[in-house]
Protein backbone atom coordinates (compact mmCIF):
# COMPACT_ATOMS: atom_id res chain seq x y z
CA UNK A 1 0.00 0.00 0.00
CA UNK A 2 2.93 2.29 0.62
CA UNK A 3 4.09 1.84 -2.97
CA UNK A 4 0.58 2.67 -4.21
CA UNK A 5 0.58 5.81 -2.08
CA UNK A 6 3.96 6.90 -3.41
CA UNK A 7 2.73 6.33 -6.99
CA UNK A 8 -0.32 8.51 -6.26
CA UNK A 9 1.97 11.45 -5.47
CA UNK A 10 2.90 11.59 -9.17
CA UNK A 11 -0.67 12.35 -10.25
CA UNK A 12 -1.08 15.78 -11.77
CA UNK A 13 -4.75 15.89 -10.72
CA UNK A 14 -5.04 18.44 -7.91
CA UNK A 15 -8.44 17.09 -6.78
CA UNK A 16 -7.89 13.33 -6.68
CA UNK A 17 -4.63 11.42 -6.43
CA UNK A 18 -4.89 7.66 -6.86
CA UNK A 19 -2.04 5.19 -7.11
CA UNK A 20 -1.81 1.46 -7.82
CA UNK A 21 0.87 -1.23 -7.79
CA UNK A 22 0.88 -4.72 -9.32
CA UNK A 23 2.66 -7.81 -7.97
CA UNK A 24 3.33 -11.03 -9.86
CA UNK A 25 2.84 -14.56 -8.49
CA UNK A 26 6.26 -14.39 -6.77
CA UNK A 27 5.32 -11.09 -5.06
CA UNK A 28 7.66 -9.06 -7.26
CA UNK A 29 6.57 -5.56 -8.28
CA UNK A 30 5.49 -5.52 -11.94
CA UNK A 31 4.75 -1.81 -12.03
CA UNK A 32 3.21 1.23 -10.43
CA UNK A 33 0.76 3.72 -11.90
CA UNK A 34 -1.36 6.74 -11.02
CA UNK A 35 -4.36 8.62 -12.39
CA UNK A 36 -3.56 11.23 -14.98
CA UNK A 37 -3.77 12.36 -18.56
CA UNK A 38 -2.61 10.35 -21.55
CA UNK A 39 1.18 10.34 -21.97
CA UNK A 40 2.44 13.30 -23.95
CA UNK A 41 -0.62 15.50 -23.41
CA UNK A 42 0.33 18.79 -21.75
CA UNK A 43 -2.78 20.43 -20.37
CA UNK A 44 -3.22 24.16 -20.20
CA UNK A 45 -3.11 25.29 -16.53
CA UNK A 46 -6.78 26.34 -16.78
CA UNK A 47 -7.66 22.72 -17.60
CA UNK A 48 -7.39 21.83 -13.90
CA UNK A 49 -9.72 24.53 -12.55
CA UNK A 50 -13.02 22.74 -13.19
CA UNK A 51 -13.06 19.27 -11.68
CA UNK A 52 -16.23 18.14 -13.45
CA UNK A 53 -15.05 19.25 -16.90
CA UNK A 54 -11.67 17.50 -16.67
CA UNK A 55 -12.88 14.22 -15.11
CA UNK A 56 -13.79 12.60 -18.42
CA UNK A 57 -10.20 12.99 -19.66
CA UNK A 58 -8.49 11.43 -16.66
CA UNK A 59 -7.18 7.90 -17.07
CA UNK A 60 -7.56 5.91 -13.87
CA UNK A 61 -4.55 4.46 -12.08
CA UNK A 62 -5.81 0.90 -12.62
CA UNK A 63 -6.12 1.42 -16.38
CA UNK A 64 -2.61 2.85 -16.54
CA UNK A 65 -1.40 -0.09 -14.45
CA UNK A 66 -2.99 -2.71 -16.73
CA UNK A 67 -1.10 -1.19 -19.66
CA UNK A 68 2.11 -2.42 -17.99
CA UNK A 69 1.37 -6.16 -17.89
CA UNK A 70 -0.30 -8.99 -19.77
CA UNK A 71 -3.23 -11.14 -18.73
CA UNK A 72 -2.45 -13.69 -16.06
CA UNK A 73 0.90 -12.28 -15.00
CA UNK A 74 -0.37 -10.35 -11.98
CA UNK A 75 -1.67 -11.97 -8.81
CA UNK A 76 -2.27 -8.93 -6.62
CA UNK A 77 -2.99 -5.24 -7.06
CA UNK A 78 -2.93 -2.63 -4.30
CA UNK A 79 -4.79 0.67 -4.86
CA UNK A 80 -5.08 3.73 -2.69
CA UNK A 81 -8.84 3.80 -3.42
CA UNK A 82 -11.37 1.05 -4.13
CA UNK A 83 -11.51 0.57 -7.92
CA UNK A 84 -14.51 2.04 -9.70
CA UNK A 85 -16.82 -0.46 -11.39
CA UNK A 86 -15.10 -0.21 -14.79
CA UNK A 87 -11.61 -0.55 -13.31
CA UNK A 88 -12.72 -3.56 -11.27
CA UNK A 89 -14.04 -5.17 -14.45
CA UNK A 90 -10.74 -4.50 -16.18
CA UNK A 91 -8.67 -5.93 -13.33
CA UNK A 92 -10.82 -9.07 -13.43
CA UNK A 93 -10.41 -9.31 -17.20
CA UNK A 94 -6.64 -9.19 -16.72
CA UNK A 95 -6.83 -12.14 -14.32
CA UNK A 96 -5.98 -10.33 -11.09
CA UNK A 97 -7.04 -12.53 -8.14
CA UNK A 98 -6.52 -10.20 -5.16
CA UNK A 99 -7.13 -6.47 -4.83
CA UNK A 100 -6.32 -4.48 -1.72
CA UNK A 101 -7.39 -0.87 -1.30
CA UNK A 102 -7.25 1.92 1.27
CA UNK A 103 -10.01 4.48 0.82
CA UNK A 104 -13.58 3.37 0.10
CA UNK A 105 -15.40 4.52 -3.04
CA UNK A 106 -19.12 4.11 -2.27
CA UNK A 107 -20.28 4.70 -5.86
CA UNK A 108 -18.35 1.62 -7.03
CA UNK A 109 -19.95 -1.74 -7.74
CA UNK A 110 -16.55 -3.41 -7.21
CA UNK A 111 -17.88 -5.65 -4.42
CA UNK A 112 -20.50 -7.21 -6.69
CA UNK A 113 -18.00 -7.62 -9.55
CA UNK A 114 -15.46 -9.26 -7.23
CA UNK A 115 -18.08 -11.72 -5.95
CA UNK A 116 -19.13 -12.77 -9.46
CA UNK A 117 -15.52 -13.37 -10.57
CA UNK A 118 -14.20 -14.80 -7.32
CA UNK A 119 -11.65 -12.05 -6.76
CA UNK A 120 -10.58 -11.09 -3.24
CA UNK A 121 -11.37 -7.42 -2.60
CA UNK A 122 -10.04 -6.32 0.77
CA UNK A 123 -9.97 -2.90 2.38
CA UNK A 124 -6.82 -2.11 4.34
CA UNK A 125 -7.81 0.20 7.18
CA UNK A 126 -4.77 -0.06 9.44
CA UNK A 127 -2.01 1.33 7.27
CA UNK A 128 1.42 2.43 8.50
CA UNK A 129 2.37 6.09 8.40
CA UNK A 130 4.00 6.94 5.08
CA UNK A 131 5.81 10.06 6.23
CA UNK A 132 6.49 10.85 9.84
CA UNK A 133 7.34 14.33 11.06
CA UNK A 134 11.06 14.92 11.41
CA UNK A 135 12.35 15.47 14.91
CA UNK A 136 13.30 19.05 15.71
CA UNK A 137 17.01 18.98 16.58
CA UNK A 138 17.50 22.76 16.49
CA UNK A 139 17.29 23.18 20.26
Amino acid sequence: MTLAHVASLRSEDPFRKVGAVAFDHDNRVIGTAYNGLAPGYNADPNFWHNRDDRRKYMIHAEVNLCSLFTRGTVKLVACTTKPCTSCMQMLCAYGVKEIYYGEDYPASEANAVSEIYGVKLIQMTDLPFIITPAADHSA
